[in-house]
């Protein structure tokens, strides 16, 4: 019985293994029945549709008073390859990046996949529309009643904090502190001065993926609660020349007018473009939440 016992223990290690060091897909409809959610995946309903979303994590998130939550950049040029040659394109992979940042902050830390990318479902090239923000605004719900964690703590950088952003500005009560590193708003705006830099032909109503009416977290500061113990972080650096520096700032005001607790920090960037942030900004910043 104990041979038994341990060869199907040895079989079933060897399957998930090689289940999980499947690359994963990307721009996948959703389908329910093609969640797994034994795998580290959600299947969730919001108010534009359904989703399947995945998440890699480290750390106990069991009834956890305080968990951070990474949303990454935009992955426009991956999600023209194929999937086997995407790095870290893994559950293994994706986990293992998730202990590093644990480690090193000494919190639990989920990498929640947004849409399109990372074997979540989703279109990624229609980025920065509402359906984006509402699947990870129920995913974030979905985390709480699957592990019962308290609060949040967002980080993103570039289209993971405008990610970020806008899932602040959905109503949610769970958010301890929200550290955002060079994000977009103004989001029409940018687009339009991008393309005058490129020289190409304006577009006054569409973003910089060419789709009309993005969900910018600027337009939608009203629908931040009011939390006194929150602190958002808006950090960048004045010569980024992917997400404008003053757009940084204008949101950062207009957050302030509001009545939230604010802070806009200028960070060292790496050139030419000073859009990446040297030093890592989330793990010296996170002392500035009250958790």
């Amino acid at each position: 019985m104990r041979e038994r016992i341990a060869l199907f223990i040895l079989c079933l290690s060897i399957s998930l293994s090689a289940w999980s060091s499947q690359p994963l897909l990307w721009n996948q409809p959703a389908v329910e029945a093609q969640c797994p959610l034994q795998h580290q995946a959600l299947w969730v309903k919001y108010a534009g549709g359904n989703a399947c979303i995945r998440y890699f994590f480290a750390g106990n998130l069991t009834s956890a008073k305080n968990v951070v939550v990474v949303l990454s950049g935009d992955r426009d040029t991956f999600m023209r390859r194929n999937p086997a040659d995407i790095p870290n394109n893994t559950l293994e992979a994706l986990d293992k990046q998730a202990q590093k940042l644990s480690e090193k902050i000494g919190l639990p830390v989920i990498i929640l996949a947004r849409p399109g990318t990372y074997g979540s479902s989703g279109d990624h090239a229609k980025r920065r529309q509402p359906e984006e923000f509402q699947a990870l605004d129920a995913a974030l719900t979905g985390l709480r009643e699957r592990y019962g964690m308290q609060h949040f703590i967002l980080s993103g950088h570039s289209g993971g904090a405008t990610a970020a952003a806008a899932i602040l500005t959905l109503g949610r009560k769970d958010i301890r502190c929200a550290i955002l590193t060079s994000g977009a708003y103004g989001l029409l705006e940018r687009a339009e001065r991008l393309r005058i830099i490129r020289g190409e032909k304006s577009q006054r109503d569409k973003d910089i993926n060419g789709l009309a009416h993005p969900y910018d977290p600027l337009e939608h500061i009203s629908g931040i609660v009011a939390d006194p113990k929150r602190h958002i972080l808006i950090i960048g650096n004045s010569h980024d020349r992917v997400t404008p520096f003053d757009l940084q700032a204008k949101f950062a005001a207009a957050l302030r007018t509001h009545g939230h607790w604010v802070s806009l920090i200028e960070w060292p960037a790496v050139p030419p473009q000073f859009h990446q942030l040297k030093f890592s900004p989330l793990r010296q910043n996170l002392q500035q939440c009250e958790l």
